[in-house]
């Protein structure tokens, strides 16, 4: 088939985060970051929509099975991230500032390596029902 088709799948996951730029005063953190940069952390229910862009596979007629995207999306980013302290709890925030922006870099980071290559990847990470990013756009 030659129809390019865009398949999604979504999975919330629950996290806390402080965002804090260690090298700025206290003052200038909280001017920037406001109460996202609490110094006990706060969290977020967040909404993960994973898309895959590709054709169809003329045997199955998937552009990839969701069942596998499930499975990948679970063992590689809810495991590391779900119920956890980002700042804390993860070698992936350790020096990097958890935004959404760089959640959503870090997720397509760790998912790139495990879609066909010949197959587009899209992040789209609601930190709440109003505020999202995309990457790559």
């Amino acid at each position: 088939m030659d129809k390019k088709v865009a398949v999604f799948r979504k999975e919330p996951f629950n996290a806390a985060h402080r965002l804090n730029n260690d090298s700025w005063s206290e003052e200038k953190n909280r001017d920037v970051f406001g109460k996202c940069n609490l110094p006990h952390y706060h969290g977020h229910n967040y909404e993960l929509i994973v898309q895959v862009n590709g054709f169809p596979d003329p045997e199955t007629g998937f552009v990839m099975d969701l069942k596998v995207l499930s499975d990948i999306i679970q063992q590689k980013v809810l495991n590391k991230f779900d119920h956890r302290n980002l700042n804390l709890d993860t070698a992936e925030f350790k020096n990097l500032n958890p935004t959404a922006e760089n959640i959503a870099i870090v997720i397509y980071e760790i998912l790139r390596p495990e879609i066909d290559a010949e197959k587009e990847l899209f992040i789209t990470l609601y930190e709440t029902p109003r505020n999202y990013v995309r990457y790559p756009i």
